[in-house]
């Protein structure tokens, strides 16, 4: 989030406006604050010197008002703790190449919506989503979003971001009925309700499974990066991790075209038939395809662990989405090394490095959260 949404949420935290999911990210980020005040923060003192006027000033007329509770002079305070500490100590969410603020740990769920508010989901609540003016724009239950009940007389699309952290899954149904899982280090960005009349785009970052709705008068446009995937009424996974050099893309039933974002208007350079899939690769700009076992590129979806004419490096990054860890791999022999493997339903991460350990013949140390590879 970046630094004039931290105001926001900071002056909100002041006037004791502040949403239940607010509360627990300016909580949780109180506590990150506390062991990691001596990183960085705002990327100059011009910065840092004007949001701690923002803040005095705000204060200030607060305290010059009766309180309206007892309660509100603690936020006041606990506010003025948080945000005096990062201007003068300095916080773990932010570099000196960056002003972007994340309130949020990175080991939650979050849903941004329209206007920059971040909300932290709890996986075990059952609850409404509102919008920034109060109106109910979905519900959550448990582990899904749902907005298939969404009502709204606008014409503009009104987007929300959905991020899931290293270690966790999740589902979500959108206004027209399409259901997308998303895995462990992803997140779509989608509108609360589709036009009529109007492409049904999305975009993502990650890995997710589309189960789409067919509508042949509203084409649904998966968006990833560079890469388009245009579908009526399919299932389809798409790999697009930023760190990766190959986008895939899946099918596993109907039709898909792809296109690139340099391609002619309404032109489909690959077509995938089910049971194939699509490598576009990042650097060449060009899309391979070729047949698959659909099966083992879905296995995420129940925990399992499948990987294919994989490099072991590649490997590594799965397992550090998978099980939210850091690997450092010292053996730099195997990095390019291409592999088969299987585990079963989600498998312990000890259970996973002991059988590399004897396949592949490595040692391997566990420090807290770190994995050393020798």
């Amino acid at each position: 989030m970046k630094e004039k949404e931290f105001r926001k949420l900071l002056e909100k935290s002041i006037n004791g406006s502040l949403t239940r999911q607010e509360e627990i990210a300016l909580e949780k980020f109180e506590e990150e604050y506390r062991i990691h005040k001596n990183e960085n923060y705002f990327k100059d003192e011009e910065s840092k010197n004007s949001l701690k006027e923002t803040i005095w000033s705000d204060i200030s007329k607060n305290l010059e008002e009766p309180p309206k509770a007892t309660t509100k002079i603690w936020k006041v305070a606990s506010v003025a703790m948080i945000a005096l500490g990062i201007l003068f100590f300095g916080s773990k969410y932010a570099t000196q190449q960056s002003d972007n603020l994340e309130l949020a740990p990175k080991d939650v769920i979050t849903l941004e919506l329209e206007d920059g508010t971040i909300k932290v989901l709890d996986e075990e609540n059952n609850t409404p989503l509102f919008n920034a003016s109060g109106s109910v724009v979905g519900r959550q239950n448990k582990n899904q979003l749902v907005y298939t009940d969404v009502e709204t007389k606008t014409e503009k699309l009104i987007y929300n971001t959905l991020t899931i952290p290293y270690g966790r899954t999740f589902e979500l149904l959108l206004s027209d009925g399409t259901k997308v899982y998303l895995n462990a280090g992803s997140s779509l960005k989608y509108p609360i309700k589709f036009i009529e009349g109007k492409e049904r785009l999305v975009y993502v970052t990650g890995e997710v499974l589309l189960d789409v709705a067919k509508d042949e008068k509203n084409p649904f446009i998966v968006n990833a990066d560079d890469l388009n995937v245009k579908v009526f009424g399919t299932v389809f996974n798409v790999n697009a991790y930023p760190e990766d050099n190959i986008t895939e893309v899946v099918l596993v039933e109907g039709s898909v075209g792809l296109y690139t974002n340099e391609t002619k208007e309404g032109e489909i350079e690959k077509r995938l038939a089910p049971g194939y899939k699509a490598s576009f690769s990042k650097q060449n700009k060009d899309i391979k395809t070729n047949a698959v076992i659909t099966d083992i590129y879905t296995s995420w979806m129940k925990g399992e662990l499948v990987f294919r004419n994989m490099i072991f490096d590649n490997i590594l990054k799965k397992l550090e989405r998978q099980y939210d860890v850091t690997i450092i791999n010292k053996n730099k022999s195997l990095s390019n090394e291409r592999f088969n493997a299987s585990f079963g339903s989600k498998p312990p991460i000890k259970e996973v490095l002991e059988e590399l350990k004897i396949t592949y013949h490595l040692d391997y140390v566990i420090d807290g959260n770190t994995i050393i590879l020798n």
